[in-house]
């Protein structure tokens, strides 16, 4: 089974527009931990993927992936263009290596994850967008297969993004803020949970 173009396109049009409309929730979480400056980058970023997305939607997947891998790393700057990127690149690398969607969705998104780990030299439990991912990972694992899956992956994620509030910052611009960051949700969690969320939306959406 395979992920078909058109069903790809809506995925990726669904989350890029529910990461913009984001963008002044983002801008705000960040303006506390912050430089202030996620939303408006993720916002750019996926406007940039967007404005591409009918060249992307002929591509092979593996390849649609690694340009919007590409894109936002050129277009969104700061620490969350390389993060984000690696995980598209990464993921759309996996794909090149037989593997293919949805069946090998655990697998290709562990690509991704392990890619955002290396290139953040972070790990989860750090306040990252790493608490979102690694167990939306662990749900995708733990639930292939199960008619319910896309609804425990929208619960793991809405759920580890509250867990990031408590937590202590000890990577990125939050760490230098020390016990100040403990009560603040993080901002690139929560991106990853808007970008989970809004694909599991679109897949609900076509069944």
């Amino acid at each position: 089974m395979s992920l078909q173009p058109e069903t790809f396109k809506s995925l990726v049009k669904v989350a890029a527009e529910q990461v913009i409309a984001s963008a002044p929730e983002l801008t705000s979480l960040d303006q506390a931990i912050g430089d202030g400056d996620h939303g408006i980058n993720m916002k750019r970023g996926f406007e940039a993927v967007l404005g591409k997305l009918d060249a992307i939607s002929t591509q092979p997947l593996d390849e649609a992936l690694k340009t919007i891998g590409k894109t936002l790393v050129m277009t969104v700057g700061g620490a969350s263009g390389p993060l984000y990127g690696s995980f598209f690149l990464a993921a759309g690398e996996a794909l090149s290596h037989d593997r293919h969607l949805p069946d090998d969705l655990a697998d290709v998104f562990g690509s991704g994850v392990n890619a955002v780990s290396a290139r953040g030299r972070s790990q989860a439990g750090e306040k990252t967008m790493l608490d979102v991912l690694v167990p939306v990972l662990e749900t995708l694992k733990t639930a292939a297969g199960q008619p319910d899956l896309i609804a425990r992956v929208r619960t793991t994620a809405a759920e580890a993004v509250e867990r990031t509030a408590p937590m202590q910052a000890t990577k990125g611009r939050a760490s230098f803020l020390g016990p100040r960051s403990v009560g603040h949700v993080d901002p690139g969690a929560r991106s990853s949970c808007v970008l989970v969320q809004a694909v599991c939306a679109s897949l609900e959406g076509q069944q």
